[in-house]
């Protein structure tokens, strides 16, 4: 069974698990509204290098204790898995730590900085026997299984080239994470992931990558157009911007009809199909919870049958999406601090 036909269900299960959040901010509230659809999820601890924000963020969300700093999440022996939410380029260090308290880990995209870093993360769940999971969202979601129900099916034939985009047009401030090299900032790393993990999914580890990038003041790439070739003659587009309003999606060109997937910002999921000679059939998702509540049940599934690592997100599409990306990064003349 391959990793796009697992199918993601609710399930029963026994155990609760004391659920630890490692940096409350925005990205952790939606993931901690997630979790409470879950029954066998507990909202257990909080921790902040601020102990108000954690004091706040528990009070607000009910956590059950706060701490001002990471380390004592990490070594509260009550907490089972923590969810890491802040900038990726804190990641490694902070997953490390919570895995060398034997933690269960689930880490935000991207995973890490750089291949290097993401091995380091890899290693250490290996030695101290813990789970280890990059937080990706489209695998788990209904448009990204009706897009392999469709591909799988034949209905459209081989797929041959790929468009994938997703840009947006923040506001720039020098601080912010998005726009910080030292915070690992730039539009590849933070959104332009997704059309990388796009082209991953659906057409594979590209043979050859062609790739360049703009920078903005602060010497972050604020927008990188790749090329992806494989050698069987397929090809796939990456683009990411903070500079343009493109939006979010993929379209997938096969030989005979093309398939159209799209999100919004708040998660609600569109897919089109359109063979040819055929008419067009348009598929609309808006699961609850932004669809975070499957990332977080997958964890404890996988913890509920022993295991160390998803077969939905296994460590080697984490490998091999890092890999992808510092190609990308070298093509493009895209170098941070921690390089």
């Amino acid at each position: 069974m391959t990793r796009m036909s697992i199918f993601i269900q609710t399930l029963v299960m026994e155990k609760r698990y004391k659920w630890g959040i490692l940096a409350p901010g925005k990205m952790a509230g939606k993931f901690t509204n997630a979790l409470k659809h879950l029954d066998n999820a507990e909202l257990y601890a909080v921790g902040s290098r601020d102990l108000r924000r954690a004091e706040k963020f528990a009070a607000d969300n009910g956590f059950r204790k706060f701490y001002g700093s990471y380390r004592e999440l990490a070594e509260d022996p009550g907490v089972d898995i923590v969810y890491i939410a802040s900038p990726h380029s804190h990641h490694r260090e902070q997953a490390i730590l919570c895995m060398k308290n034997g933690k269960a880990v689930l880490c935000e995209k991207a995973f890490a900085i750089n291949e290097r870093e993401v091995e380091e993360m890899i290693s250490e769940a290996s030695r101290n026997k813990v789970f280890l999971m990059e937080a990706l969202w489209p695998p788990f979601q209904p448009f990204y299984r009706k897009a392999s129900e469709i591909l799988e099916s034949g209905i459209v034939g081989r797929l041959l080239h790929m468009e994938c985009f997703f840009s947006f047009n923040p506001p720039f401030h020098p601080d912010d994470r998005k726009f910080n090299p030292e915070l690992g900032g730039g539009s590849l790393l933070d959104i332009g992931i997704y059309p990388v993990i796009d082209a991953l999914t659906f057409a594979g580890v590209p043979d050859g990558i062609k790739a360049y990038a703009s920078f903005g003041k602060t010497g972050a790439e604020e927008s990188v157009s790749a090329i992806f070739r494989y050698n069987d003659g397929r090809m796939a587009s990456i683009y990411s911007s903070f500079r343009t309003n493109a939006g979010i999606g993929c379209v997938i060109l096969c030989e005979r009809g093309r398939i159209s997937l799209s999100r919004g910002r708040d998660m609600n999921q569109t897919v089109i199909l359109e063979p040819d000679g055929m008419e067009k059939e348009t598929y609309v998702f808006n699961p609850p919870a932004m669809g975070y509540h499957w990332e977080a049940g997958e964890v404890m599934r996988c913890l509920d049958d022993g295991l160390t690592e998803s077969p939905v997100v296994p460590l080697s599409f984490s490998r091999n999406l890092i890999r992808t990306l510092d190609r990308i990064r070298h093509d493009a003349g895209i170098r941070l601090p921690q390089d």
